[in-house]
């Protein structure tokens, strides 16, 4: 292929086939009906049949680059990734500045979780080709993985103005204007992709999330509609299903919506793969190992800057990291992972899992560990001395993150057992939490849960503050005194006005954290079916307290 061929000037809106019609030119016909059957089986996700055509492409066309191109996107599905990002290198070298090979690479490079490598990467795509939309695309995608939704949300609007009718952009920058709080314009978004693509479930799904945005009585009809389609796949059905039951919810609905809510878990349960066995088994091979602290040679205050708030979902997290992060010293990170990745780094040095290696840490490995936290999480101390870390799976880290960080507080947030429960089964998460479809699993992981928050609390009572949801609406300004307090920062009225806070906010909760407390949301008896199950399930459950964040 000429070297030049890429610079030829695009249609208005091209897309990224305008550039693969392009670059195919030139290439022996065969060559090119075998590159072109491989893209529709990668946009098909048919990694095997992408690659039976591309072997044959290759006999034809030999390493041509876009034979390499198509050969990284391939290794890329098959989740080869060393490979794919070895394959697209070589695609770049024969065609140096080439937006597709950029915009793949940088794609690959972002689930290798290299964000910076991803984010130049992507820029070099845009740069090379400013009118690509899925360039722009997959650069706010980076941006948004690191945790940047205003940039992101820049990128999103400028693919959109390449492509109007990109409906994952539309969708992309929903997410980024809920991150920011504008929870109208993500509303707004989500309801243009719906216009230009009805069965683009994730719109429905996401407009749900958005908790405090209410469908009309046009898009209940419009999704029950959908949902008698019969060719409906099932995970499509089960996410318009917890679309659906949030609509009949909020339309008060009730008897509707209990029945909706089952039949989505139901489904989504079968898409899930959860071992329930295993998962008790490794809490109690936590608790073993933790039975007592172990020693650290970290000194008495390393860590003072983090609050860890440990806790089960929707049941309170997201508002207490709103009020923390309202603080003048403490900047709220979110649900970030460095924790677990600092953990999952040390079982594949010591080629064990976790907590089976704990036992044999030594003090000074401890202390290596929680440096190494500190030094990933650097950038959430850039403006503000503190900051907050509220990933969900803390609960299960929290011994581990204690001997680490000796100076570190720790906010364990509780909430009535009982309508924790039911604003789980009321969720439908993006990718894990496979145990919160099925209510035996569910009230299994709660107790799991609530078993290892008892020992952290027993173990360390100075430095673990129980919060809990019901006491905050009884006396707000009491329990938020007191919280301050025990992670040792002064009251600041702020607080108190929380939900006045601009902040960027991740989790489903953003739009609720931005709204005075409520005491109308409880759900225990709108669900009694579902209710009395879980009294059955769960230790001294009664119906109580408000929704959680």
């Amino acid at each position: 292929m000429p070297a030049n061929s890429k610079n030829r000037a695009p249609p208005p809106h091209a897309t990224a086939a305008d550039l693969l019609r392009q670059r195919l030119q030139g290439l022996p016909p065969a060559a090119r009906r075998l590159l072109e059957e491989a893209g529709r089986a990668v946009n098909a996700r048919r990694a095997d049949v992408a690659d039976a055509s591309l072997a044959r492409a290759r006999a034809n066309a030999g390493d041509h680059p876009e034979v390499l191109r198509m050969l990284g996107v391939t290794r890329h599905l098959q989740g080869r990734r060393d490979e794919a990002l070895d394959l697209l290198r070589r695609a770049l070298e024969l065609m140096p500045g080439d937006p597709l090979v950029l915009m793949n690479l940088g794609v690959t490079l972002r689930v290798q979780g290299e964000l910076a490598a991803s984010e130049d990467t992507l820029q070099s795509a845009c740069s090379a080709a400013p009118w690509l939309a899925s360039a722009w695309y997959n650069l706010g995608t980076t941006l948004a993985a690191d945790v940047r939704p205003a940039d992101a949300e820049r990128a999103y609007a400028q693919a959109i103005a390449c492509d109007p009718n990109h409906v994952d952009a539309h969708l992309g920058r929903a997410d980024a204007l809920r991150s920011l709080g504008d929870i109208d314009g993500a509303a707004s978004e989500c309801r243009h992709a719906i216009g230009l693509s009805p069965r683009a479930l994730r719109a429905w799904s996401k407009l749900a999330n958005l908790k405090t945005i209410e469908f009309s009585a046009a898009e209940i009809a419009q999704m029950q509609r959908l949902l008698g389609e019969s060719t409906l796949r099932p995970e499509d059905r089960a996410s318009l299903g917890f679309a659906l039951a949030k609509a009949f919810d909020d339309a008060g609905r009730d008897a509707e919506a209990e029945a909706m809510l089952m039949q989505a878990n139901a489904c989504k349960r079968r898409l899930e793969s959860w071992d329930a066995d295993a998962f008790h088994r490794k809490v109690e091979a936590t608790a073993r190992a933790f039975a007592t602290l172990p020693p650290s040679a970290s000194p008495p205050d390393l860590g003072h800057e983090v609050i860890f708030v440990v806790s089960m979902p929707r049941s309170g997290s997201t508002l207490v990291e709103q009020i923390l992060a309202s603080h003048p010293e403490v900047e709220g990170a979110g649900e970030i992972s460095d924790l677990a990745r600092v953990l999952d780094e040390e079982s594949t040095r010591r080629d064990a899992e976790f907590p089976d290696w704990a036992p044999q840490a030594s003090p000074e490995d401890w202390r290596r560990m929680g440096e190494a936290y500190l030094a990933r999480t650097a950038r959430w101390r850039a403006k503000r001395p503190r900051f907050t870390d509220k990933s969900l799976d803390t609960w299960l880290h929290a011994g581990a993150a204690m001997a680490m960080l000796p100076g570190a507080h720790f906010v364990n947030v509780r909430r009535d057992p009982l309508e924790t429960c039911l604003s789980v089964f009321r969720q439908l998460f993006g990718r894990g939490h496979g145990y919160s479809y099925d209510p035996k699993e569910l009230a299994r992981f709660w107790r799991d849960y609530d078993r290892l928050a008892r020992q952290w609390q027993t173990m360390q009572p100075d430095r673990l503050h129980d919060f809990t949801y019901e006491r905050l609406l009884a006396d707000p300004e009491a329990e938020i005194r007191a919280l301050l307090a025990c992670c040792n920062l002064p009251h600041a009225d702020a607080c108190l006005r929380f939900h006045e806070t601009e902040r960027d906010v991740r989790t489903p909760s953003s739009g609720q954290v931005r709204q005075p407390l409520r005491r109308d949301t409880a759900r225990a008896s709108r669900y009694p079916v579902l209710a009395a199950t879980f009294r059955r399930l769960l230790p001294g459950a009664e119906p109580a307290g408000a929704e959680g964040s």
